[in-house]
């Protein structure tokens, strides 16, 4: 009786270790939710949502033929995919003294190295 209660308590545990870790795992790549769902970003100066929010820029820049000079994120959303989309809100500057704002959704699969400029618009 014993050993089944062991076998029991034991299968139970671990399948409450493997969910929190794969819960973990998942925010700490920047998923943060269900894949699907949208889950706002809590710290828009958290290294890599700005390393995202530059690349926007940038690649808009390439794309528009335009000179914006990305300032910073001021919000944004994740969306767990086939990898992250992120959703930022940008602000940036059109070479006057005025910042604008856009929103950017940019799409990652950091195990292939790959990054997509979904859509850039200025609101």
């Amino acid at each position: 009786m014993a050993l089944k209660f062991n076998c029991i308590l034991a299968v139970t545990l671990s399948a409450v270790v493997v969910t929190s870790l794969f819960f973990h795992a998942s925010a700490a790549l920047g998923g943060g939710g269900l894949p699907g769902g949208w889950s706002p970003i809590t710290d828009t100066k958290d290294p890599q949502v700005v390393e995202i929010g530059k690349f926007a820029v940038n690649e808009y820049n390439k794309q528009a033929k335009t000179n914006l000079v990305f300032k910073r994120v001021k919000k944004g959303a994740t969306q767990v995919v086939a990898g992250t989309n992120y959703r930022l809100v940008i602000s940036a500057n059109d070479g006057g003294r005025s910042n604008n704002r856009y929103l950017a959704v940019v799409w990652e699969k950091p195990w292939e190295n790959f990054r997509n400029l979904t859509s850039f618009k200025k609101l």
